[in-house]
């Protein structure tokens, strides 16, 4: 194997991306093994507590006595936010370092990583849970592309940025139009300064076979459903998480959600979650390919060679000595 050397102003944080069920965790865990480091959650549904199965969290068993930090951490019924991440985030990093470890982060969600690097605008106001609801009221009746359009009236250049069906977007730009007055596009010219640590960031994607990854896709989501996802769902409810809480929008949760309100069939819900987790897989692979300074490392399956590869990419890159 390699050795890495820490930089002169402090060791690499190594980061691990891709879509979904491409094998970030086990890559991570294995390099994690190798550096004596530990693992920061990347992944914006695992942060919640309660929701297990479509998340695929690693079990105690599979994370082999290394650190996990920021999964499980807040309720489903909260708003957690890219700068709460990025904050929680930055504090556990020098935390790690402190210890003279390496801080590895691992997931697939981008706007959690650019948020952590800096490219955060300066939230001055919480969000109104109230009005949120309100807008998430009017997606369900009158659907996605209806707030879309009333997103063009206040923010062209905001509403360009977002897809029409990318809801959740699209209510934060409008949550953030009506609680200040001001569009999101205005805030985030207030971006706050690149923290000091953004330039030892090193990012490594997975980039597997397509045709093998939705196959992968297709295959983890019937596990998934013969697992118990439907009782985990239906158990959050029972406990008092509403249907329509941020948890619940991710891909893996929603379709069971519209199931269990009567809105599809059982199997209209797994096919769903299907085509759902392939296209989210697709937007994934689109972020990472606009993001600069991103090692791709290619294939499925291969955690030996993609963990040579990503050492000898570390060993070799100047930064390191």
């Amino acid at each position: 194997m390699f050795e890495i050397e820490p930089t002169a102003t402090g060791k690499a944080i190594i980061t691990i991306v891709g879509p979904t069920a491409s094998g970030k965790s086990a890559l991570g865990i294995a390099l994690a093994k190798h550096l004596d480091g530990e693992i920061i959650n990347l992944d914006s549904v695992q942060v919640y507590k309660g929701l297990y199965i479509a998340t695929a969290k690693v079990t105690k068993s599979e994370m082999q006595n290394i650190p996990h930090h920021l999964i499980d951490v807040v309720e489903p019924t909260e708003n957690f936010t890219a700068g709460d991440y990025a904050r929680q985030a930055t504090r556990i990093i020098a935390e790690i370092e402190l210890r003279s470890r390496y801080a590895l982060l691992v997931g697939g969600t981008g706007f959690y990583l650019r948020a952590l690097q800096g490219a955060l605008f300066d939230e001055e106001k919480p969000t109104n849970l109230k009005l949120r609801e309100k807008l998430k009221t009017i997606c369900e009746r009158r659907g996605a592309a209806h707030l879309h359009k009333m997103l063009t009236r206040l923010d062209k250049l905001a509403a360009i940025k977002i897809a029409p069906n990318d809801w959740s977007r699209t209510i934060r730009a409008l949550e953030v139009y009506f609680q200040t007055g001001r569009s999101i596009t205005e805030w985030q010219q207030k971006i706050l300064p690149t923290p000091a640590f953004a330039a030892r960031i090193s990012i490594f994607a997975l980039n597997p076979p397509r045709d093998a990854l939705y196959e992968k896709i297709n295959t983890r989501v019937n596990q998934m459903f013969e697992q118990g996802l439907i009782d985990e769902v239906e158990n959050l409810l029972k406990e008092g998480v509403p249907h329509n809480a941020k948890a619940f929008g991710a891909h893996g949760y929603r379709r069971v959600v519209e199931y269990l309100q009567g809105l599809r069939s059982l199997e209209s819900c797994i096919e769903q979650t299907k085509l759902d987790t392939r296209h989210y897989a697709k937007r994934q692979l689109t972020w990472w390919r606009h993001t600069k300074e991103v090692t791709w490392l290619n294939g499925f399956g291969q955690e030996e060679r993609l963990l040579e590869e990503a050492l000898k990419t570390l060993a070799n890159n100047k930064m390191y000595s």
